[in-house]
């Protein structure tokens, strides 16, 4: 599968975006809609994975303080690498503005993921719209 990755602001990312969240975070995590979107989603960088028709089928955003969050790929192509193509596109661009470091709260059951990228866990597992998490931090050079 051909995948390509687009970085981008809320206006141009949106409709994507919001496409993949609602699916795996609302319908399939059951995650509250009035926790999905949020006043950051318009000032984050938006990434975008396009499979090679051009359907959206991930996606992730970078927010101004270097938190990777709402990294979501949908069910019947996780596996594929899409998570990691997303995961280093916006590490760049955190490193690309200058940031030193970025973090992230992973679900627990990504904690695995996200450390093959480098990021180590800090402190205990919190509930997050009743998932467990951990929050995780990656220097960057």
């Amino acid at each position: 599968m051909s995948i390509r990755v687009t970085l981008g602001d809320w206006a141009t990312q949106r409709e994507g975006a919001q496409a993949v969240r609602y699916d795996v975070f609302v319908l399939e995590q059951k995650v509250p809609l009035e926790m999905e979107w949020d006043e950051m989603d318009a000032q984050c960088v938006h990434a975008l994975a396009l499979d090679s028709e051009g359907s959206v089928i991930g996606t992730g955003r970078l927010l101004p303080d270097g938190h990777i969050g709402r990294m979501a790929v949908r069910p019947q192509v996780r596996g594929q690498g899409i998570g990691a193509l997303m995961l280093e596109a916006l590490v760049e661009a955190a490193r690309k503005r200058g940031d030193r470091e970025v973090m992230l709260n992973a679900q627990t059951q990504a904690e695995a993921f996200y450390e093959r990228y480098g990021f180590r866990r800090e402190g205990e597992v919190f509930m997050e719209a009743g998932i467990p998490h951990i929050h995780m931090r990656r220097e960057l050079t």
